[in-house]
């Protein structure tokens, strides 16, 4: 149900809709539990790195697997992206958003890449991830595993906050209505955050699930 405005809220300047959707009194376990849901039923992101002179650029990118708290992805070493993040290697994110539900979550991190030896390419490796390289028809550049130009790009995540929805769409115009007619603030759903010592903790206990 909505929650009514306090004027303490306004005086100490806080956001209401943030505050009165704030949950963090859950375990660290249900935090990752629900944030690993988010990411594994989309599936695809929002790669962001920082582009000298222009700023934070942003692109779609499929994860190739997560464990733990890290992400994964098979990309193509001609890449702007790699420029990108070799200058920038500890400036990245990634976010999510489900349009269904509107869930969300953003993830900002460090990034670590690999050469084309890296043995885990081949793990992850698909016929349908070819067709993004295409073949060449030289024997080598032949969007296969072994294709000089595949390599990957690790996100390990300093700091993580996602929203997620506790209402179906019916409920959340049932909350927006009630918010309009009685001068209150929706709270249809959790706001969470993960900072880096409980990440940390995640990627330690949390290895062996991996999607």
């Amino acid at each position: 149900m909505p929650e009514q405005l306090k004027a303490e809220e306004v005086n100490s300047k806080t956001d209401p809709s943030v505050a009165k959707q704030w949950d963090n009194d859950v375990s660290t376990e249900k935090k990752f539990e629900d944030f690993y849901a988010i990411a594994d039923k989309l599936g695809v992101c929002l790669l962001g790195t920082l582009r000298e002179g222009t700023g934070p650029v942003h692109r779609s990118m499929a994860i190739a697997k997560r464990t733990g708290p890290d992400f994964l992805f098979l990309a193509n070493a001609h890449s702007s992206k790699f420029e990108e993040i070799e200058k920038n290697p500890d400036k990245v994110a990634i976010t999510f958003q489900n349009s269904s539900t509107q869930d969300w979550a953003s993830v900002t991190g460090k990034c670590v890449t690999s050469n084309n030896e890296d043995p885990r390419i081949k793990e992850i490796w698909s016929r349908g991830s070819s067709m993004w390289f295409g073949d060449l028809g030289d024997g080598v550049h032949t969007g296969k595993p072994e294709d000089p130009r595949m390599k990957l790009i690790g996100i390990q995540p300093t700091y993580i906050s996602y929203w997620k929805s506790q209402v179906s769409a019916l409920g959340f115009a049932g909350e927006a209505i009630g918010a309009l007619a009685t001068g209150g603030v929706p709270k249809p759903g959790a706001l969470r955050e993960m900072k880096e010592d409980e990440i940390q903790q995640a990627r330690k206990t949390d290895s062996s699930m991996s999607s």
